[in-house]
C-alpha cells in the first residue's frame, strides 16, 4: 500500500500490490517552506494512516538534512524529526529511512539537480554558496537498496540513513551541470554554506552486496540518465 502520488511515491508503485507495508510517501516537497499549514497536513495524514494501518509495517521517507549544520534547525528539519518520534511512538513496527538528495525524473523544481539545470539552461542568475556541500543520489540506487531492505526483513525499527559515501561542493556540481550543458552559469558567490555526511554504516553492507556504485562520474552519469532531452 502507498500514500502519496509524486516522485517517491511512483518509484514505489510495485508496493501497491503488498498489503504488509504501508510506503508512507506524501509529504512536504519543498524543504525550504515554513508554512505551517503544509506540515500540519502531513502530520494529520500520517497519524491517520497509522491509526488504520497498525497491522502493516510503516516505512516512512525522512531526510539527512538533520545533520546539515545549515539546515538542522530549520522548520522543515524540525518537522521530520517530529514525525519521525511519532512513529517511534505509534508504530508497531516501522522502517525510517534518512534519505539524501534524490535525483530522477522529478518535477519538483527545488530538487538540487533541477535547481541548477533550469537557472544555467535559462540563463537564470543563481546565489552559489562557496562552502555548502549537497548529497546527491539515484532514485533508482535507493529503491533497490531500500526493496532488499525490505524484502529481506533487515533493520526494523531503526532509524537508516541513505546517502552517496561522497558529498560534492556545490561548485563542483555547479561545473558538472555546465559541462553537460556546454553553458556557463550566471551566480553570484557568497561564502556560506557547510559540509557533512551522514553515517551510512548501518546500510553499507546492502550497497556492497547490491553493487551500488558511486564511483567515477556519478553526477555526470545521472545528467546523463535523466536530463538529456
Amino acid at each position: 500500500m502507498i500514500i502519496g502520488n509524486g516522485f517517491v511515491a511512483g518509484r514505489f508503485s510495485s508496493y501497491n500490490a503488498e498489503d504488509g507495508f504501508l510506503i508512507f510517501a506524501s509529504g512536504v516537497s519543498n524543504s525550504k517552506t515554513s508554512q505551517i499549514a503544509s506540515f500540519e497536513r502531513e502530520k494529520a495524514l500520517l497519524s491517520d494512516s497509522l491509526k488504520k494501518n497498525r497491522n502493516k509495517i510503516f516505512v516512512y521517507f525522512s531526510t539527512c538534512s538533520v545533520y546539515d549544520p545549515g539546515e538542522k534547525n530549520s522548520a522543515y528539519v524540525r518537522h521530520k524529526l517530529d514525525l519521525e518520534e511519532t512513529i517511534k511512538t505509534h508504530a508497531d513496527s516501522f522502517y525510517i529511512f534518512r534519505v539524501s538528495n534524490l535525483v530522477g525524473h522529478a518535477k519538483n523544481p527545488n530538487t538540487v539537480l533541477n535547481f541548477f539545470f533550469y537557472h544555467i539552461l535559462n540563463g537564470i542568475n543563481f546565489d552559489l554558496w562557496t562552502r555548502a556541500c549537497r548529497n546527491i543520489i539515484d532514485i533508482d540506487d535507493v529503491f533497490s537498496i531500500i526493496d532488499h531492505v525490505l524484502k529481506k526483513g533487515l533493520l526494523l525499527n531503526q532509524v537508516v540513513n541513505i546517502a552517496n559515501p561522497e558529498s560534492y561542493p556545490v561548485k563542483e556540481i555547479v561545473t558538472t551541470v555546465e559541462n553537460f550543458l556546454d553553458k556557463k552559469s550566471n551566480y553570484i558567490e557568497i561564502k556560506k554554506g557547510g559540509c557533512y555526511q551522514a553515517d551510512i554504516h548501518l546500510i553499507k553492507p546492502v550497497m556492497e552486496r547490491l553493487q551500488v556504485n558511486f564511483s567515477g562520474n556519478y553526477l555526470g552519469t545521472l545528467l546523463k540518465k535523466y536530463y538529456t532531452s
